[in-house]
């Protein structure tokens, strides 16, 4: 059977509200295995992508029922799992499966922390999957739960119509690489390493926006630029903790042995810990750049706090002499002789000209009047 041609249906991403700091708790006293569909939930949609060496078929709209006979061949079968809003979908894919409630319960229940629990013949992977928003703003994430078996690959996500897994399809659809030679251990490795991947690309883009933060901080250190900062600082911290305990994650898969992991592909995870690690030294990085940009602030607003504090010195002491004139001839003596003059007032005016006249240009040439210059002309750039 000849695989049908795939046309990727990938829909633009919203920006929504989205707690990063959140985990799932159950409700007290609930039963072990009990399943809470969030009423928002997308509805679950099946898609089946069972191949071998010599084809690949591609099924979708499937009822869980549909997946039983691809279960027992000798061929390896990716069931994705779009959607998690259907009870009883997601029940008879259990039953169908023979997935454990408990597994079943964590997979739904989202979101979990990463983690991978073995299940006999059965090994339960959950991973943080992030993609950047269309403005490049931010990210959004979303919980994908992998359930690894002799010849199979349950793949349950959040929303159909998002996903990083688009390169894995197309090496199915097209026989590239050793996608289609080896088993449902491999294509776990793939899908993992594109969530890890697919971090880089965010990363790049709070690479981008920190850089352009350090240059607004300083022309202008406002409140809004403060909120920016905080903002990236806790998005950077929200990535850290999606990244770390897959660290964790990959770190079991390669260390623990288990049938379902071959030797041969446990070599492979290595470099998702490798890849691990360099996102981990990217994501300190760019924290330390963040707290350093939140010093950066408060040098700048301390700076225009100087800026303030010396143009108001600089009044003051223009105007400290003629002040001290106005003041003495301002007295209510009898005997001053400079009142009676005939010219005293054009001479006390012209005194008092020349005297801030000498100051200004006593203050320009010690230079006092070039950072506000130059602070004016950055302003109207």
């Amino acid at each position: 059977m000849t695989l049908e041609k795939w046309e990727p249906q990938v829909k633009p991403i919203e920006e929504e509200e989205e707690d990063y700091f959140d985990y799932h708790f159950d409700r007290p006293g609930s039963e072990p295995g009990t399943l809470t569909i969030d009423p928002d939930a997308t509805p679950s949609k099946i898609v089946l992508i069972d191949y071998n060496r010599d084809r690949a078929t591609r099924r979708q709209d499937l009822q869980p029922q549909d997946c039983l006979p691809y279960l027992e061949t000798e061929s390896v079968s990716w069931i994705d799992i779009q959607g998690l809003g259907s009870e009883e979908i997601l029940q008879k894919i259990g039953q169908v499966c023979q997935i454990h409630p408990l597994l079943l319960e964590d997979v739904v229940n989202v979101p979990q922390r990463p983690k991978v629990q073995d299940y006999n013949d059965q090994l339960l992977a959950i991973v943080q999957m992030v993609l950047p928003t269309p403005d490049e703003e931010g990210f959004v994430s979303e919980q994908v739960g992998f359930v690894l078996g002799k010849h199979y690959l349950i793949a349950f996500q959040e929303e159909p119509a998002r996903d990083c897994f688009e390169p894995v399809r197309s090496r199915i659809r097209d026989n590239k690489g050793k996608v289609r030679e080896l088993g449902a251990d491999y294509l776990a490795y793939l899908l993992l390493d594109a969530v890890i991947d697919n971090f880089f690309p965010v990363l790049e883009d709070y690479g981008e926006r920190i850089e352009i933060l350090e240059n607004e901080v300083l022309a202008n250190p406002s409140r809004e630029m403060l909120e920016k900062i905080y903002d990236v600082r806790r998005e950077l911290l929200a990535l850290r903790r999606a990244i770390w305990p897959q660290r964790n994650v990959i770190n079991t898969l390669i260390r623990e042995d288990n049938d379902l992991i071959s030797s041969d592909v446990r070599i492979y995870f290595q470099d998702c810990y490798d890849h691990v690690i360099q996102l981990l030294d990217i994501v300190e990085t760019y924290r330390e750049l963040s707290s350093s940009l939140m010093d950066v602030y408060m040098s700048a607003v301390s700076n225009k706090v100087n800026e303030v504090v010396n143009l108001l010195t600089i009044i003051s002491t223009i105007f400290i002499p003629l002040t001290f004139i106005a003041g003495v001839y301002g007295m209510n003596f009898k005997d001053m002789p400079e009142l009676n003059w005939k010219w005293g007032y054009e001479i006390i005016w012209g005194i008092m000209i020349f005297i801030a006249i000498a100051l200004i240009l006593f203050f320009w040439k010690r230079g006092w009047f070039d950072a506000f210059y130059f602070i004016r002309k950055e302003d109207k750039k």
